[in-house]
């Protein structure tokens, strides 16, 4: 049997999928299955990258089909890559998918499901679709006015991509709580959470960390934001905690990473005069070990309208570093209340900057409570293995490989 991924972005790309896929793909191929990654030429960072258009990896194959390349900058843009992406990777599947194989599609771009699936089926594959977010909830909750009315229509093309797939794995339970309530049976969703690579991200004390010392950190208390910080994001209520804490020498806001709402930040920051804020690019999956454990405290955020339509990735990175996390966000929503529960953290509702400032503030007065908060984290982190092995026994379970009756 053949396993055929298909997603925009491939390794070795850093982005969170990109990643997410390697990790799978090589834990497949130890195990003696053919995989086949299917994507875009391009980088997540740089539209105009022309990685190969074919290429072995780890035991995997890649092939990486042709296509505009206006990028992630306007939406227009990005329609026109999604659009050209669709027809290189409906060729791909068409001529070398075959019965007996097993289709996984991904969501970048959305709506891959629903317009793949179909074909996957007509070519005896078995179907599965992978959810990291749900469309068109997403491009509703964040554009608003512009894809109202598309959104009736789209929701049913989507949900009838869930509801004739063999399989539909979602990554929260509160993603699958929303399909549910969609009319989709319960028993086409699989929770399978994503991870991160908690071998190599180790908690590393901030003396040890050459980061810290190359950024001149050593004795601060470091805020940190790590990635991508986007549509999805709020940044504001971050930006004006650090403005409150301008007058704190002993504490210092690190953003690393990239994205349209980081460049907001960044230029807003610069406006105000904000000296207690540092800008690094994004650093390579090797580099994590020692990024990820520059902040004591990181923080992420949720528009809460996007509660169980995208779970933060970034959570998995900051619990295998071994760090407190302070989340913008549904203060009742599922990061929040894992947070909450494990004592690993707290959450503030957007626009709370106050309350973002006042347990900044408690935590770098102590220290001590931050590092057991990062302790707890990574304690109650699942490991990587754990998460690829119910890959493994779901790719390898007897799941009907035409849709159920």
């Amino acid at each position: 049997m053949r396993i055929f991924f298909f997603n925009r972005y491939l390794p070795p790309d850093h982005s969170a999928t990109s990643q997410l896929l390697g990790d799978l793909a090589r834990h497949l191929a130890e195990g003696g299955s053919q995989v086949v990654l299917v994507g875009s030429r391009q980088r997540y960072d740089d539209a105009t990258a022309m990685l190969p258009r074919n290429e072995r990896i780890d035991g995997f194959d890649v092939v990486r089909v042709g296509g505009t390349r206006f990028g992630r900058d306007s939406l227009a843009g990005r329609a026109l890559d999604y659009a050209s992406y669709f027809l290189g990777a409906a060729r791909v599947l068409w001529f070398q998918v075959g019965r007996g194989d097993t289709v996984v599609l991904m969501t970048d771009p959305p709506m891959l499901g629903a317009l793949l699936g179909p074909l996957a089926r007509w070519r005896g594959a078995r179907c599965v679709n992978w959810l990291q977010d749900l469309f068109p909830e997403v491009a509703q909750a964040l554009l608003g006015r512009s894809v109202r009315l598309l959104g009736a229509p789209l929701r049913w093309l989507r949900d009838q991509g869930v509801r004739t797939a063999a399989c539909n794995v979602v990554i929260c339970e509160g993603m699958a709580g929303r399909l549910v309530a969609r009319g989709v049976d319960r028993k086409r969703l699989a929770i399978i959470e994503n991870w991160t690579d908690d071998n190599a991200i180790q908690p590393m004390p901030a003396q040890d960390n050459p980061l810290r010392r190359q950024w001149g950190l050593q004795e601060k208390f470091v805020v940190g934001h790590s990635g991508n910080l986007g549509r999805a994001h709020d940044w504001r209520t971050m930006l004006d905690a650090a403005t409150a804490l301008r007058g704190r020498a002993d504490i210092h806001f690190v953003m690393i990473g990239g994205g349209n709402g980081l460049e907001a930040f960044a230029a807003e920051a610069a406006q105000r005069g904000l000296e207690n804020v540092s800008l690094h690019p994004y650093q390579s999956r090797d580099a994590l070990v020692h990024s990820l454990s520059v902040p004591d405290l990181h923080w992420l955020s949720l528009h809460p309208a996007l509660e169980g339509c995208i779970l933060p990735s970034k959570l998995y990175g900051i619990r295998a570093a071994g760090r407190a996390a302070l989340f913008i966000g549904a203060t009742d929503g599922e990061v929040a209340t894992r947070l909450r529960d494990t004592a690993t953290g707290f959450a503030v509702a957007p626009g709370d900057a106050s309350g973002a400032r006042a347990g900044i503030e408690r935590l770098a007065d102590d220290r001590a409570q931050a590092h057991a908060m990062g302790a707890r984290a990574r304690a109650d982190l699942k490991p990587r293995t754990a998460a690829l092995a119910l890959w493994r026994g779901l790719l390898d379970s007897p799941w009907p490989r035409q849709p159920l009756p």
